[in-house]
């Protein structure tokens, strides 16, 4: 499953991103396979999203969403 599929509040562990330039791009920013991330906004017209990775949010087009492979996570950090 990719994160560009998951819905508003899931939760989802990352397990591999795809793509180079976008991987090195997106572990500086803290999204790491093993890291949960969290569906918290979505843009009006369904583009870009906002996750949530570990204190921080991030913004993302859906098309490089897609290229961040998830794995949906059965319990809610509290």
């Amino acid at each position: 499953m990719n994160l560009s599929e998951i819905k508003m509040g899931q939760q989802a562990v990352v397990t591999k991103v795809n793509g180079d330039v976008l991987a090195l791009k997106l572990f500086e920013m803290g999204v790491l396979p093993g890291e949960q991330v969290e569906l918290e906004n979505i843009a009006p017209f369904g583009d870009p999203i906002a996750i949530r990775v570990g204190e921080s949010k991030l913004c993302l087009r859906l098309a490089d969403a897609a290229s961040i492979e998830i794995e949906l996570s059965v319990w809610k950090e509290s």
